[in-house]
C-alpha cells in the first residue's frame, strides 16, 4: 500500500458495510418487529374476534416504532438527524402498512386465504418495499 493510499484510507475511515450485512441485520430487525405483528394480529383476532386487516394494521403500527429505532440503530447505523429521517420513515411505513393492509384484505377477502397465510404474503410484499425504500431515501 503506498503513502497516498495509507492517508485515503485514514482520512476517509472504514468501508460501509456491504449490502448483503446491511440486508442480514434488517432481516434480524424485520424479524423481531415481525414477531411482535405477528402476536398482536393472532391476539386480536383469537382473542378479541377482531377481523385480520384492522388486526393486521394495528400490529404493524406498533411493530413500526421498534424497527425504526432498531433500523435507526444497529441496521443502517445511521447518522442523520431524527428530524430528517423520521419523517421519511414514517411517510415510507405509511406506505408500508397501506400494502400490508391491502394484500391482508385481498388474501383474506378475495382469495379466502386463512389470515396467516394472507400475513405472510403481506409480509413478503412489505419487506421488499421497506428495504429499498429505508435504504435509499430515510437513513
Amino acid at each position: 500500500m503506498t503513502q497516498p493510499d495509507r492517508v485515503q484510507l485514514l482520512t476517509t475511515g472504514p468501508a460501509p458495510l456491504p449490502l448483503l450485512h446491511k440486508f442480514s441485520r434488517f432481516l434480524l430487525v424485520g424479524g423481531v418487529c415481525t414477531a411482535l405483528q405477528y402476536a398482536l394480529l393472532i391476539l386480536l383476532v383469537e382473542a378479541f374476534r377482531m377481523p385480520p386487516t384492522p388486526a393486521s394494521t394495528i400490529g404493524y403500527v406498533a411493530s413500526s416504532l421498534l424497527n425504526y429505532l432498531l433500523n435507526y440503530s444497529f441496521t443502517f447505523k445511521s447518522r442523520a438527524e431524527h428530524r430528517h429521517s423520521l419523517p421519511r420513515f414514517m411517510v415510507i411505513a405509511l406506505c408500508g402498512v397501506a400494502l400490508n393492509a391491502a394484500v391482508t384484505f385481498a388474501g383474506t377477502s378475495v382469495f379466502g386465504l386463512h389470515y396467516l397465510l394472507a400475513q405472510i404474503i403481506a409480509t413478503c410484499v412489505t419487506l421488499v418495499w421497506n428495504f429499498v425504500a429505508n435504504l435509499r431515501w430515510t437513513f
